[in-house]
């Protein structure tokens, strides 16, 4: 089993071998929760989304023809298994587009460590958590955003103007906390 190409375990997957489900669960789970972690709101929560993940990818695998990258293939199912949670729990039908004037982040690697981003970055509402890690961290378009979430491309980028408003207030006042502890 450990010595099967990705092809053969994709195949061995598609007629349910467990082992073959298990060594592909094993292959890509780090990478694929790592998306999962990016998109939820806490670990527990990328822990269910991941294994809500793994089900739908191993009940659609023999709708991957071997077109494209097979991680690319896993990456879209994962960040769709999460975003689908979100429009049930229906976290984007009250916001108001208003656009709001988009600002810039500057980020000091000397002042804030990649952690705290992170942790700043998912501590934010997920309607701004979703809009801002699809746009800045995976390179969506707007438009691409309004129809993987079922928005309008306006409350995409208010929504992202409003996360980088949100992170460059946290991060001001962060910024400002360390400097008066330091006096």
């Amino acid at each position: 089993m450990f010595n099967l190409s990705l092809n053969q375990l994709i195949e061995k997957c598609k007629i349910d071998d467990t082992k073959a489900q298990g060594e592909l669960y094993k292959l890509f789970s780090s990478k694929l929760f790592s998306v999962c972690l990016k998109y939820s709101r806490n670990y527990a929560e990328a822990e269910d989304n991941l294994q809500d993940a793994f089900l739908i990818i191993f009940n659609k695998i023999e709708q991957y023809k071997s077109k494209g990258s097979f991680e690319g293939w896993l990456k879209r199912i994962t960040i769709n298994t999460v975003l689908q949670r979100y429009r049930n729990e229906k976290v984007f039908d009250i916001i108001n587009e208003n656009t709001i004037e988009d600002v810039e982040i500057e980020v000091d690697e000397n002042d804030i460590s990649i952690d705290y981003l992170l942790q700043i970055i998912q501590e934010l509402p997920d309607r701004y958590r979703l809009v801002f890690n699809l746009y800045v961290l995976d390179g969506y378009s707007h438009k691409e955003i309004a129809n993987m979430l079922k928005i309008t491309v306006g409350t995409s980028k208010s929504n992202l103007a409003r996360a980088r408003q949100t992170l460059k207030q946290t991060i001001e006042n962060y910024k400002t906390t360390q400097s008066l502890q330091s006096l």
